[in-house]
């Protein structure tokens, strides 16, 4: 990771060809990418602030390496795919996986190993480091890997209509013919009823 890092900020600071430039791009595209990063590896409740540094500025590293050569993504784009790929190729490694043809389970699955081995409160600085690992580490990411699948499945949520209660049945019978004709009925004879009171007291 100390490595990553220097080499990251090496190839940051060698990237300054124009002023307010950082690899063919503006400081504000960079800040933007790494504010999204930043944001999601937080969510993986990645706390401490020096990893969560070395981390963000890993990714933009490699993304600032393919910017020369792909004008048609952002700089946002860039350094989402390659903190998709670091993760995915980290988990690969760590879990014993092949990366080759890797789908969405297998990083679904790593990171539900990552809660379940309490790589937030235990191990923070070992996430997406370098070999080697403490072996510790290792074997409750891979317990944890197995106990997550096969038999996990990604939860899909079927729309369901809605129960209304009393609600819909008071509804239902409001559209009900004789129902209307009914409220008409008692509407009707209210308003004559107040006519006859607006009459009957006029005349007094």
């Amino acid at each position: 990771m100390d490595l990553l890092l220097e080499s990251a900020i090496t190839t940051a600071h060698a990237g300054y060809a124009a002023p307010g430039q950082m690899a063919g791009r503006s400081l504000e595209e960079w800040n933007a990418a790494y504010e999204k990063v930043e944001r999601y590896f937080c969510a993986m409740r990645l706390r401490n602030k020096v990893v969560l540094a070395q981390l963000a500025l890993t990714v933009l590293h490699r993304a600032q390496q393919r910017a020369p050569y792909e004008a048609d993504l952002s700089a946002t784009e860039l350094a989402v795919e390659e903190m998709d790929h670091l993760i995915t190729d980290w988990f690969a490694e760590i879990l014993g996986q092949s990366a080759t043809g890797a789908d969405q389970m297998l990083s679904t699955r790593g990171r539900l190993a990552l809660l379940l081995a309490d790589m937030p409160g235990k191990w923070q600085d070992q996430f997406l480091a370098l070999a080697p690992r403490p072996p510790e580490f290792v074997a409750a990411m891979r317990d944890a890997y197995f106990r997550a699948g096969p038999d996990f499945q990604l939860a899909r949520m079927t729309p369901r209509p809605l129960d209304l209660g009393p609600v819909a049945t008071l509804v239902n019978i409001s559209r009900a013919p004789y129902f209307k004709l009914g409220l008409g009925v008692i509407w009707l004879g209210f308003t004559v009823g107040l006519i006859a009171l607006f009459i009957h007291t006029h005349r007094l």
